[in-house]
Parts: structure tokens; C-alpha cells; sequence
């Protein structure tokens, strides 16, 4: 228990990294303007993204500390799809890459570093569960202006 501060970080770390999810809507203008999709199409990206945020937690949950870096190659796998999609102007390929296999990611990365944070605080199961909270919610604070600046320079 002496390195669980250590695994309190890493945790954070995670959620910072996925979290930028929460950052999408500074996306939606330019991908509208430069791909010609309506508000609601874009929209709708996001929406499949949290929609399977939450069923793969709930349902690879019981599973997400023995399937490893699954979470990872989901997450990747989807923003590099994402990358293709919206260079060839393919909306369903940015439902399928972003909404569906990055949203399955963001489910299964969301939830491990939350049950592995309640077996090392043990005693304090709410503060574990907010640290790795604080991480996703913080990444907005990250992701948004980063993406901001990379929109404009791009």
C-alpha cells in the first residue's frame, strides 16, 4: 500500500489522457465547415461516444482489469480511424471510429483505473473514485484549448 500514490497518479494520468472526450464539442464548428455535416450529425458522434462509454462499463466492467491494454487499442484504434474518416468525408466511419470503437475505449479505460483506485483506498472508497474522476473531468481543461490552437494552426 506504501505505492498507492503512485497508482492514485497513474490513474489520474489515464483519465486526463481519455477524457479529452469531453473536449469534443471545440471539434464540431470545423469539422461542420470543413466536411459540410449538419450540427446534429455531428452531434451525434459524441453522443454514440458516451453511449458506449457507458454500456462497455457496464458490461466488460467485471472484465476490464484482466483484459490489459485492450482499452488502449480501442481508444487509438478510434481516433486514428477518426483521423482516416474525416480525411476521406465519411461520416459513418466517424460513428463507427469515434462514436462506437473510441467510445468502447473510453468505457473500459474509464472504469479500470476507478475499481483498481477502491482496492487501494479501501478505507476511503469515494475519495479514490474522485481522484480518477478529477482526471477525466480535468482533461477538458487540457484537451479544449490544446485543440483549439491545433484547429486554428492546422
Amino acid at each position: 500500500m506504501r505505492n498507492r500514490w503512485f497508482i492514485a497518479l497513474a490513474a489520474i494520468g489515464l483519465h486526463i489522457s481519455i477524457g479529452s472526450v469531453y473536449a469534443w464539442s471545440v471539434l464540431t464548428r470545423p469539422i461542420m465547415a470543413d466536411m459540410g455535416f449538419t450540427l446534429s450529425q455531428t452531434t451525434w458522434t459524441f453522443s454514440l461516444a458516451i453511449l458506449m462509454l457507458g454500456l462497455s462499463a457496464g458490461f466488460l466492467g467485471s472484465f476490464a482489469e484482466k483484459i490489459g491494454p485492450l482499452a488502449m487499442l480501442f481508444w487509438v484504434t478510434g481516433l486514428l480511424g477518426t483521423a482516416y474518416a474525416l480525411s476521406i468525408h465519411k461520416l459513418t466511419l466517424l460513428y463507427l471510429f469515434y462514436g462506437i470503437i473510441g467510445g468502447i475505449g473510453l468505457g473500459i479505460g474509464y472504469i479500470t483505473p476507478v475499481s483498481t483506485l477502491v482496492k487501494y483506498f479501501p478505507n476511503r472508497p469515494g475519495f479514490a473514485t474522485g481522484l480518477a474522476i478529477m482526471g477525466f473531468g480535468f482533461s477538458s481543461l487540457i484537451a479544449g484549448p490544446l485543440m483549439q490552437y491545433l484547429v486554428a494552426q492546422v
